[in-house]
């Protein structure tokens, strides 16, 4: 399971080191492509299959919009022997990543942000919105 947070750099090459925690679950090589919120999203091969399977049993029409979000931005990851992913300029530039990064853990897939928008989000994060999320769940009883 992919949980916790990593803040790194990202190098003038759009070198990323990715946690060595999560490159095990994702397995030798994973996809990243964008994501909602102005981040990315790495997922495991397999995931990244089913997701593709589901948008080809959509409707066509349903399922366009959100394959042309994911799909022409999707890229292969492999991490060099440093544990670095490089990530393409058109990724870059839809995170907004050009030095602080934060990746986050989220169960089966990982989220990848710049440091400052990540900090932003969870300021705007309200515990009240929280606390009404652990209700609506049942996660305590």
């Amino acid at each position: 399971m992919l949980m916790g947070q990593y803040d790194y750099a990202i190098d003038a090459k759009g070198r990323l080191n990715f946690p060595a925690r999560f490159r095990e679950e994702m397995g030798e090589n994973f996809v990243v492509t964008r994501w909602i919120d102005d981040c990315l999203i790495a997922l495991p091969q397999d995931r990244w299959q089913k997701l593709v399977d589901q948008l080809s049993s959509y409707n066509m029409a349903d399922a366009q919009d959100l394959a042309r979000r994911l799909l022409p931005s999707a890229m292969e990851a492999v991490p060099d022997k440093q544990g670095r992913i490089l990530l393409t300029p058109r990724l870059r530039r839809h995170a907004h990543l050009e030095k602080d990064v934060t990746i986050v853990g989220m169960g089966s897939y990982a989220e990848i942000w710049d440091t400052a928008l990540w900090e932003k989000r969870e300021e705007e994060q309200d515990e009240g919105g929280l606390a009404e999320a652990v209700r609506i769940m049942n996660i305590h009883g």
